[in-house]
């Protein structure tokens, strides 16, 4: 057996092997996966756009009009008339001065952290325990001191602040999720804000999950919290609200300079495709003018959490579109996966290293076009899913440390850790 093979094995063994499925036809509320039509309970269409008309229709004439591909990186001669109304349009709507496209929200967040991290006095990021991967693997690419903070603690970000001397000695990063992508809970920003303007740290926050589901018009955490113009970059997606494919940082004029000459995901990789960034833009609009998507999202969200609850699910800490039923075991969360399929609901098992060993769980996804019917009866299936598994709903997970192995903690001295 090859090493290849071997190492195969052994995430086969863990219960921690993946493979693709196959979704026929465009991703709405219901589909075909692997030729057996499903609910969908694990996309982050959130609002339902990448299928809507208008969508559709602005992505197939951006196509036609500029082509499949911009051609060439922003600053050789990928830099396009649709990339740049998007970007004032992404501005305006997050209250910036300007906005920036990255190919990918994960690009986006190596990018950022990267330029923040070359900045100043010897800088320290501050990263949240339960930040994404893109987080994640940005602290360790800006080769910058990482102290990663317990998840959601001011207070323990308080002492890293002090104990690190930002502000006197040294220059600091704050980045968080707003919404976390794994337990659909938020970031308290407003004292993350507060604290940051105390000791002169920056801050990045990624919107991710928040962009058109949450605040004002959609504008998401940050402006819920009266915070435009206090962050100093924020990053979002175009491809979970938006229905489209991409990511932006929306900043100030100059820190939009700095990321354009020193973010290297954003210097060596292809522009947007004119089709993504059409869609998206168009998106935007519909965004803007149909609030009751978003009401109906939440709404939906407080129907599944109700229902889930009827069935003996604990499922408190979420107060987003985003709801985990934590199972613990990984095996388990796969068995109940491939079963709740089999009763016509998809909610993906997710597991390490995505989430802490021992925390294994269904991640669920609610959306605007989902009827509360159809919810119900989801919560019905994954719970009948559940005990066919063999797990009891409510009776408690073991608990593990939140921390997902691999980020870069640098709570103990840089020697011991």
């Amino acid at each position: 057996m090859s090493d290849v093979e071997a190492r195969l094995q052994e995430l086969r063994d863990r219960g921690l092997y993946r493979r693709l499925r196959h979704v026929s036809g465009p991703q709405g509320s219901r589909i075909l996966l692997d030729g057996r039509p499903v609910l969908l309970l694990c996309s982050n269409n959130y609002l339902g756009l990448a299928d809507h008309p208008r969508v559709r229709e602005a992505a197939a004439d951006a196509a036609l009009r500029w082509g499949a591909g911009a051609g060439a990186s922003r600053l050789v001669s990928g830099s396009m008339s649709v990339h740049r109304r998007l970007e004032e349009a992404l501005a305006a709507f997050k209250g910036t001065e300007a906005a920036v496209l990255f190919g990918s929200g994960y690009l986006a967040n190596l990018g950022v952290l990267g330029a923040l991290a070359g900045l100043g006095r010897d800088t320290v990021v501050f990263s949240d325990e339960l930040n994404h991967a893109s987080i994640i693997d940005g602290c360790r690419l800006a080769r910058a001191q990482t102290f990663v903070y317990d998840h959601g603690d001011v207070e323990h970000l308080t002492w890293a602040l002090r104990r690190h001397g930002i502000g006197a000695d040294r220059d600091g990063v704050i980045v968080t999720d707003s919404v976390f992508s794994m337990d659909g809970d938020i970031a308290p920003l407003a004292e993350i804000a507060d604290l940051a303007q105390r000791h002169g740290a920056r801050i990045v926050v990624d919107e991710a999950h928040g962009t058109g589901c949450l605040g004002p018009d959609g504008r998401g955490v940050v402006a819920d919290a009266g915070l435009e113009g206090v962050i100093d970059v924020v990053v979002g997606t175009l491809g979970k609200a938006l229905g489209a494919y991409g990511a932006f940082a929306a900043c100030s004029a100059p820190m939009r300079e700095l990321l354009v000459n020193t973010a290297r995901p954003l210097i060596y990789s292809t522009a947007l495709p004119p089709a993504s960034v059409a869609g998206a833009h168009a998106a935007l609009e519909v965004l803007r003018e149909q609030p009751e998507l978003r009401t109906r999202l939440q709404a939906n969200a407080d129907v599944l959490r109700d229902e889930l609850a009827r069935e003996g699910f604990e499922i408190a800490g979420s107060c987003t579109q985003i709801v985990p039923l934590i199972v613990g075991d990984a095996e388990l969360a796969m068995r109940i996966c491939e079963t709740a399929i089999e009763g016509g609901v998809f909610a993906q098992a997710i597991r390490p290293p995505t989430v802490a060993p021992g925390t294994s769980r269904l991640r669920l996804a609610v959306m605007a076009t989902h009827t509360r019917e159809e919810l119900r009866d989801a919560a019905r299936a994954l719970g009948r899913a559940a005990l066919q598994a063999g797990f009891r709903p409510g009776a408690g997970v073991p608990v593990a440390a939140a921390q997902p192995p691999g980020h870069p903690d640098e709570r103990l001295p840089q020697a011991a850790a």
